[in-house]
């Protein structure tokens, strides 16, 4: 952007000044927003729990893609609207309430609650996108144009989003399934709309270290919740003995190396490489629109597993059980394979290794207990984890031996 064009943004009503130290900073009006975002993890990771089966995990999956379309809308409308600013504020407190009705409705929303689901998301999705073409129609109008396009597609799949409300389970899934398609499928076509043209992801240059924070922040929710699960789930217990301490650690081990393998060798890179791309926009939109989704989700089904093992630790493993234990860290790498691929153009070995090592714990299933075998996953992530520690020290290492 111009100088002109940094002078336009500082004397906006709403955009947030560009050029200054405060560009890339997280307000704390979206810490708030994010709380919500808290609610909603816990009900995603309770539902699943419940109805765990072939159909729980679809209804699951879908629900969670919502709710994380939802919330990265959001944040990168907040790119480029000022949360300090007061229609802004405005704005995230009113998706903020509706942001709650629509975690209350998790989980009936394929019953009772389908319609509160379902009226709740079309508005926070119209709602936010109107009112950001609205107030950059001034002071940016390249820009309102995009979110002009982005409200009609909205409208489109709210169509859908509603209709689905009113069938029965299997046709609501089948309905949301076509609205969540048009909604992830739009950015890659650009918004494109007949006499508006499309949007190019030149058009969205980003702050790196903002987007990156707030995806950081999000995932920490996510391990919030595995947090919760475990505490819960041990306190519940009528004795904590030292087999029970044992598995506790265990547990709070998983979480911690999901920490370490996202924050310690991938968050700072991404928001770097966005900062110093000339298509910032083509990245966020790669890396952290969707590459974070199987990250969150492998988090989410990990809380799940979590929740497993620490209440039956012994017994035979069934396969809701198996598919938990193993199926959360390999759908948490795959998203860091992504992600990390995105943004240093190759994948990390390690997590290759990881995710074979997982799957092949699938034979140790018929012969072990569930807490053996969430304990061998456990390793197995923190193995993933030193090994990529140890393989990026040494390449820093050899970088500034050459130099």
């Amino acid at each position: 952007m111009t100088e002109a064009d940094d002078q336009r943004f500082a004397h906006s009503a709403c955009l947030r000044a560009r050029g200054t130290a405060q560009e890339g900073k997280v307000a704390f009006a979206e810490l708030f927003f994010d709380l919500i975002f808290v609610l909603t993890i816990i009900q995603l990771s309770h539902s699943l729990a419940a109805h765990y089966s072939a159909l729980g995990l679809l209804e699951a999956a879908m629900l969670t893609l919502a709710i994380w379309w939802v919330w990265i809308d959001t944040t990168w409308v907040t790119n480029w609207l000022d949360p300090d600013k007061a229609p802004v504020r405005v704005l995230l407190f009113v998706l903020m309430f509706l942001g709650l009705m629509l975690s209350i409705a998790i989980p009936t929303a394929f019953g009772a609650g389908g319609l509160l689901f379902a009226l709740t998301f079309v508005a926070m999705q119209i709602g936010r996108s109107a009112f950001t073409a609205y107030v950059m129609r001034r002071d940016w109008p390249e820009n309102s144009r995009n979110f002009t396009r982005i409200t009609i597609w909205t409208v489109f799949s709210a169509v859908f989003w509603l209709a689905g409300a009113f069938v029965g389970q299997e046709a609501r899934l089948a309905l949301w399934l076509v609205a969540l398609g048009i909604e992830y499928v739009s950015p890659a076509l650009g918004f494109a709309v007949p006499g508006l043209g499309r949007s190019t992801v030149g058009d969205w240059p980003v702050s790196g270290e903002h987007m990156a924070e707030r995806c950081a922040l999000f995932v920490i929710i996510c391990l919030g919740e595995t947090i919760l699960v475990t505490g819960r789930t041990v306190a519940g217990m009528e004795l904590l003995d030292g087999f029970t301490i044992i598995l506790l650690a265990a547990a709070f081990l998983s979480t911690a190396t999901m920490w370490w393998i996202y924050f310690r060798f991938g968050h700072g890179e991404a928001a770097h490489e966005i900062e110093h791309s000339a298509t910032p926009g083509r990245i966020a939109r790669t890396a952290f629109t969707y590459a974070h989704i199987p990250i969150v989700a492998g988090i989410i089904l990990s809380a799940v597993a979590e929740e497993f093992a620490l209440a039956h630790p012994h017994g035979p493993v069934d396969f809701k059980t198996a598919s938990a234990i193993i199926g959360g860290p390999v759908v948490f790498l795959l998203g860091n394979i992504w992600f990390k691929a995105a943004i240093r153009g190759r994948s990390p070995l390690s997590h290759l290794v990881g995710i074979a090592a997982l799957l092949s714990l699938s034979v140790l299933v018929p012969f072990v207990e569930p807490y053996q075998l969430f304990m061998a996953a456990a390793a197995v992530l923190f193995g993933v984890a030193l090994w990529e520690f140890l393989s990026l020290k040494s390449t820093r290492a050899d970088d500034v031996a050459t130099v």
